[in-house]
């Protein structure tokens, strides 16, 4: 068995699985793919299902389906270490192995380089990362067990939450050279659709929340 399970939800995006699948194994042989699909989402389900990798189905809510998907795919794994994934990314050479030798024991979370967003080109955040199974069971999200990500975010800001409570904690270190490229088209990676379209909304009501939780781990 692999040592890493890549948990990637889907929703929309089938021509994204069979790149992804190629990325992946081509640049380790350590990571093994979980993806985490919609019921409704007919199309990526199809796709999941012709690549012949694991998956699973994760009931649909209004907000959260990242974070839902993300905590799913944890509890239905056994991997010692997990890496929170999506469908538009691009693995490059040695990504793993460079961000897993940080892993030690007080360093659990470890964030990697998506060669696209301002916050983790400085190495202040990572869009995408990982957790050892260690510290999802015995420390989970800032007020919650047996969770990698708060389930409250309509999307964007889960991973600002994990990461500043990782941080609050001793337990995060980024990786500079382990590179997971973000395809967004915001960095003019990829083509727009209705799921990026949907990000300013998303962001003001995810922004207001996190403002509000941030006390959670400031306090610490």
């Amino acid at each position: 068995m692999a040592e890493c399970v890549v948990l990637v939800p889907v929703l929309g995006r089938p021509q994204h699985i069979e790149p992804l699948i190629e990325s992946l194994y081509s640049t380790t042989d350590k990571a093994s793919i979980l993806f985490l699909t919609t019921i409704s989402d007919h199309a990526g389900q199809e796709a999941v299902k012709k690549s012949g990798e694991r998956w699973l189905r994760v009931p649909w809510k209004n907000k959260g389906d990242y974070a839902r998907k993300i905590n799913a795919g944890y509890r239905n794994s056994t991997e010692p270490i997990i890496f929170m994934g999506a469908t538009d990314l691009k693995f490059h050479p040695l990504w793993y192995d460079r961000a897993v030798a940080l892993i030690d024991e007080t360093t659990h979370c470890v964030g990697t380089n998506d060669l696209g967003n301002p916050r983790v080109l400085l190495g202040q955040h990572s869009t995408h990362s990982f957790v050892t199974r260690e510290y999802a069971d015995k420390r989970g999200t800032v007020d919650g067990k047996r969770e990698v990500l708060f389930e409250g975010y309509p999307h964007e800001y889960c991973d600002d939450e994990f990461v500043y409570t990782a941080k609050s904690r001793g337990s995060y270190k980024f990786c500079k050279d382990s590179v997971v490229e973000h395809l967004h088209p915001l960095w003019g990676k990829g083509e727009w659709d209705d799921s990026y379209r949907a990000t300013d909304d998303r962001v003001r009501d995810g922004y207001r929340l996190f403002t509000r939780r941030s006390k959670l781990w400031t306090r610490r």
